[in-house]
Formats: structure tokens, sequence, C-alpha cells
């Protein structure tokens, strides 16, 4: 499995992935998703929203364990990030075929779409759709950099955006939820176990900042008559960092455009995009605040006129403490005391956490590089996230 999706989407120059929501590369990874399902004889659906589920026993029994994570990426991302969860997910599923065991409630194995948000802006497409948390509305105004929306993207890929929207039917038939992910950050390596339990995720958001300055020629204008934003915007970049090294958080400006985007045109409009995650509400308020005021008092020194937009925001996500010690006590036997661990990474089991019962198990990264052709993980600890998950899975939906 993992060498067929190994060459989808990649870039040959830098070995990292470019598999963009419903463009030829996510396509290529459906089609290999639904080939998966239907070669171990699994009902396969695809929902109003463009997620794929494969079926292990009736889809409408209900109290369903439902399994698996996302096949798209970051631009350039690893190989890791998403595909690993849902890889891991089918070879528990055959795990547990070998062992023999018996179903007492249905099985599932998913692919939520556009989990990454590196097309249109905002993460966890699918999953928000699903869980009602991102309104059909609001899902048609999302645009991508060439001005494609989603809607139209989905026509494009040959999917019928008409019905995209909440699917409250659905989730009231799942009972658990659990997603296997490789490690972002390197704290099981610290501890020396191959794999952990998610304890929560630190709320996290992105807001864009439009500074609007003065287009004028590089060559002849003055520095003092100049209105450049690019300047505003370096001071921001700066501001970002020291807020967030004094509240012990993070930010971070990764993504900007710049017009005219000329190498001698001083910019009319720099845009940049901050993300920023701390560990408690309280902080990430502060920091953001502090990175606004700082954003605003360049802004007005420089003559330069700013507008900043939150575009998401998902707040703190405690997984469910019942769920997340039934899998403590479900690996205890076999894997002794597996590790708890907060992230302050997003996930689909955060965002479905508002709707169903969710948990996470981490598989170790070594380098803790994630979002970077370097993500990774060993083939052995790789293994062990499988054998977690498939006695996981077990004990939840095997008699």
């Amino acid at each position: 499995m993992w060498a067929d999706l190994k060459p989808i989407g990649r870039d040959a120059e830098s070995g990292g992935y470019r598999r963009y929501a419903w463009t030829r590369a996510d396509q290529d990874c459906r089609a290999w998703f639904k080939a998966q399902a239907e070669s171990r004889g699994l009902t396969y659906e695809l929902d109003r929203n463009g997620n794929q589920w494969a079926w292990q026993g009736d889809p409408l029994a209900g109290d369903a364990v439902v399994t698996g994570s996302h096949l798209d990426s970051v631009p350039l991302g690893g190989a890791f990030d998403g595909p690993l969860g849902v890889v891991s997910s089918f070879a528990a599923l055959d795990e547990l075929r070998h062992r023999r065991v018996e179903f007492a409630r249905p099985l599932a194995i998913t692919n939520f779409g556009d989990e990454e948000g590196a097309r249109f802006g905002l993460a966890c497409v699918g999953s928000r759709l699903a869980a009602g948390q991102l309104t059909a509305a609001k899902a048609h105004e999302l645009r991508d950099a060439d001005g494609v929306s989603l809607p139209r993207a989905m026509e494009a890929a040959g999917y019928d955006p008409s019905a995209i929207g909440p699917d409250p039917e659905r989730l009231a038939r799942i009972g658990a939820f659990v997603e296997l992910h490789v490690e972002q950050g390197r704290a099981l390596d610290v501890t020396g176990d191959p794999v952990g339990i998610a304890s929560a995720i630190w709320p996290h958001g992105r807001w864009r900042f439009d500074f609007h300055g003065e287009a004028n020629h590089a060559g002849t204008t003055r520095l003092d008559d100049r209105r450049d934003p690019m300047l505003t915007y370096a001071e921001t970049v700066v501001a970002a960092r020291r807020e967030a090294r004094l509240a012990g958080a993070l930010a971070t400006f990764a993504k900007v455009s710049v017009e005219p985007n000329g190498v001698n045109a001083i910019p009319s409009l720099v845009r940049g995009w901050l993300d920023s995650r701390a560990a408690d509400q309280e902080t990430l308020d502060r920091v953001i605040a502090g990175i606004e005021q700082a954003a605003r008092e360049n802004a007005a020194r420089h003559g330069i006129d700013l507008n900043i937009t939150r575009e998401s925001f998902t707040p703190v996500v405690e997984f469910e403490h019942a769920l997340r010690d039934e899998l403590a006590k479900l690996l205890r036997e076999d894997h002794g005391d597996v590790p708890v661990l907060g992230t302050g990474a997003g996930h689909d089991a955060g965002i479905l956490s508002a709707s169903v019962p969710t948990a996470m198990l981490f598989v170790r990264n070594p380098t803790g590089i994630s979002h970077s052709p370097a993500e990774y993980a060993a083939e052995d600890d790789c293994v062990a996230g499988v054998i977690a998950l498939a006695d996981v899975l077990e004990g939840l939906a095997c008699t």
C-alpha cells in the first residue's frame, strides 16, 4: 500500500508532496482508497461532502467504530502526515481478519477531504462540513489562489457540490472515532515509546493580514516618501515571533502574497497569513492581541492601511476522557503504559470531537519534523502503530 501511494503527487526534486483538494493527485489518492476498499470486499461510499468511507458490516446499523485520516498534503509536505493513518487503518483491518475476530459493531475506514486546507485556505473542510462547523454557503465562498471556487473545483473533478453541508445522520451512526497519526513533534522520541495517546489539541487559528500601501518606482522614490507595506509586514513577522516567545506559544507567518510583485516596484499590497497556537485560550488571545497591536502601530507609523481577518479558528479540544482511558486500558496488556500527550496540530478527530467520541494514537517521529519532505517514521514504529490500532479496534468493535 505504501509503495502504491508513494509516487502520487510527489515532487521529484524535493521529494515532497502536492496533493491538493480536488486536483489530479487528490483524485489518484481517492482512486487508491476506493481500490483498497473494494479489494477487501468492503462497502464503499462517497458522502455528500466528498469524504470516502469503506465499511466492514452494515453502514446503517449504528454505533459504528470508525478509523482513518486524510490523504491530502500541505505544499511539499511529507509522506506520513495523513496517509499513515489511512494505510494503517487498512492494515489494522487486515490484522483483525488474520486474528479471525468476530465483529460486534460495524467498522469503517475513512478518508476525510481537504484536511490540510492547502488549496482553499481552510483546514478540515470535509469534516467541518460533515459536523456542521462550516456552512454550505461559506464553503461556496472558498476560493483558491487562482480564484477557483470550491464548488467549481469539485465539479471539475466530477463531483456534485450541490449536496454539501451538515451530515448529522451519518455522524449519529458513529459510536467512536479513532485516528492514528504520525507525531508532529519529538515527545515520543524523548520517552522512547513507539506509540502514544492524544490528550488534547491546542486552540489554534489562521488570520489574514492585508497591508495596503502605495505602488511606486523602487529606483526613484525617496525612502521618506514611500508607503511600503513590506516594511510593516516584516515588522509584524518579527513581532509575532516576539509575542509567541514571551507567552510560550507558537506564531508563524509562512504564506505571503505581494502585488504587483515586481523586483523594481514598491508593493501596493502585501498579504500575509498568520498561524498561531497555544496551550490554552487565554494565552492564544494574548498572543494575537499583541501581534495585532504591533501591526497596527507599525502600519500607522508608515502610512499603511491594515485589515485583519480571522479565516479559521478551532478552540481547545479535550478528547473524551472515557474513550482515551479505554484506549490506555486496551493497550496496557501488550504495550505497557502508553504515554498521553497533547499536540499543537489540528486534526479531523478534533473537529469530530464535538459530535462523536474521538481519540487519537500517535506514532513516533524521531526527528519531530512534519509538513516537510524530511518527515519520517521508522518501519518498526509504523508496524507497532498498526498493531496498537488493531488492538484498540478489536477491543471496541469485536467480541
